[in-house]
């Protein structure tokens, strides 16, 4: 399981505590600049034991941006994660070839999804949601959510009913390691 786009005070906390209820453990792509404005929510994912990736420092779209400028962003990211190397998400799922090949310098693994699940889409039900991610989710799979305003009302219904339907499957939901 992975959440990116935060920490909000809005909801992150929220997300921990559920995870927690659980034993339920997650990696955080986080956007430097959240990072900045809630340190404390940012100290607590790390304090519960969740792992942490680079999601840039302003949730930039690596295809319109150029190779310069996103870099710098990323590297932005990781002086207020001050971390060298991880894990790193784009923004969207998308950049260039060229930073690809320049982010995978500074960075152990770029990590995708196979389960994306939509909390974000205001025009999705929450119990759409659920049963979209439900149906796709399987063993070993990265499981996308975002503990984000925008997608708070879909993840307050999915998450718990996904940990639970999955806990009762006797799923162990581990953070992603390097």
């Amino acid at each position: 399981m992975t959440f990116d786009d935060g920490p909000v005070p809005e909801v992150t906390p929220w997300v921990l505590s559920v995870l927690a209820d659980f034993k339920a453990r997650a990696t955080f792509f986080v956007v430097g600049e959240n990072v900045k404005k809630h340190p404390e929510v940012f100290r607590r994912i790390v304090e519960q034991g969740h792992s942490i990736g680079n999601h840039t420092y302003n949730h930039l779209k690596g295809w319109k941006t150029g190779d310069k400028g996103y870099l710098e962003n990323c590297r932005k990211c990781a002086e207020v994660l001050n971390q060298e190397g991880g894990l790193f998400r784009p923004p969207y799922g998308r950049m260039r070839k060229s930073q690809i090949k320049e982010v995978l310098k500074m960075y152990e693994k770029i990590v995708m999804w196979d389960v994306l699940s939509y909390d974000f889409d205001k025009l999705l039900s929450p119990e759409v949601c659920l049963k979209k991610v439900l149906r796709k989710s399987r063993e070993g799979s990265i499981v996308v959510f975002h503990d984000s305003i925008k997608a708070k009302d879909n993840l307050e219904f999915v998450l718990p009913r996904f940990l639970e339907a999955f806990s009762n499957k006797e799923f162990v939901f581990e953070p992603l390691s390097v």
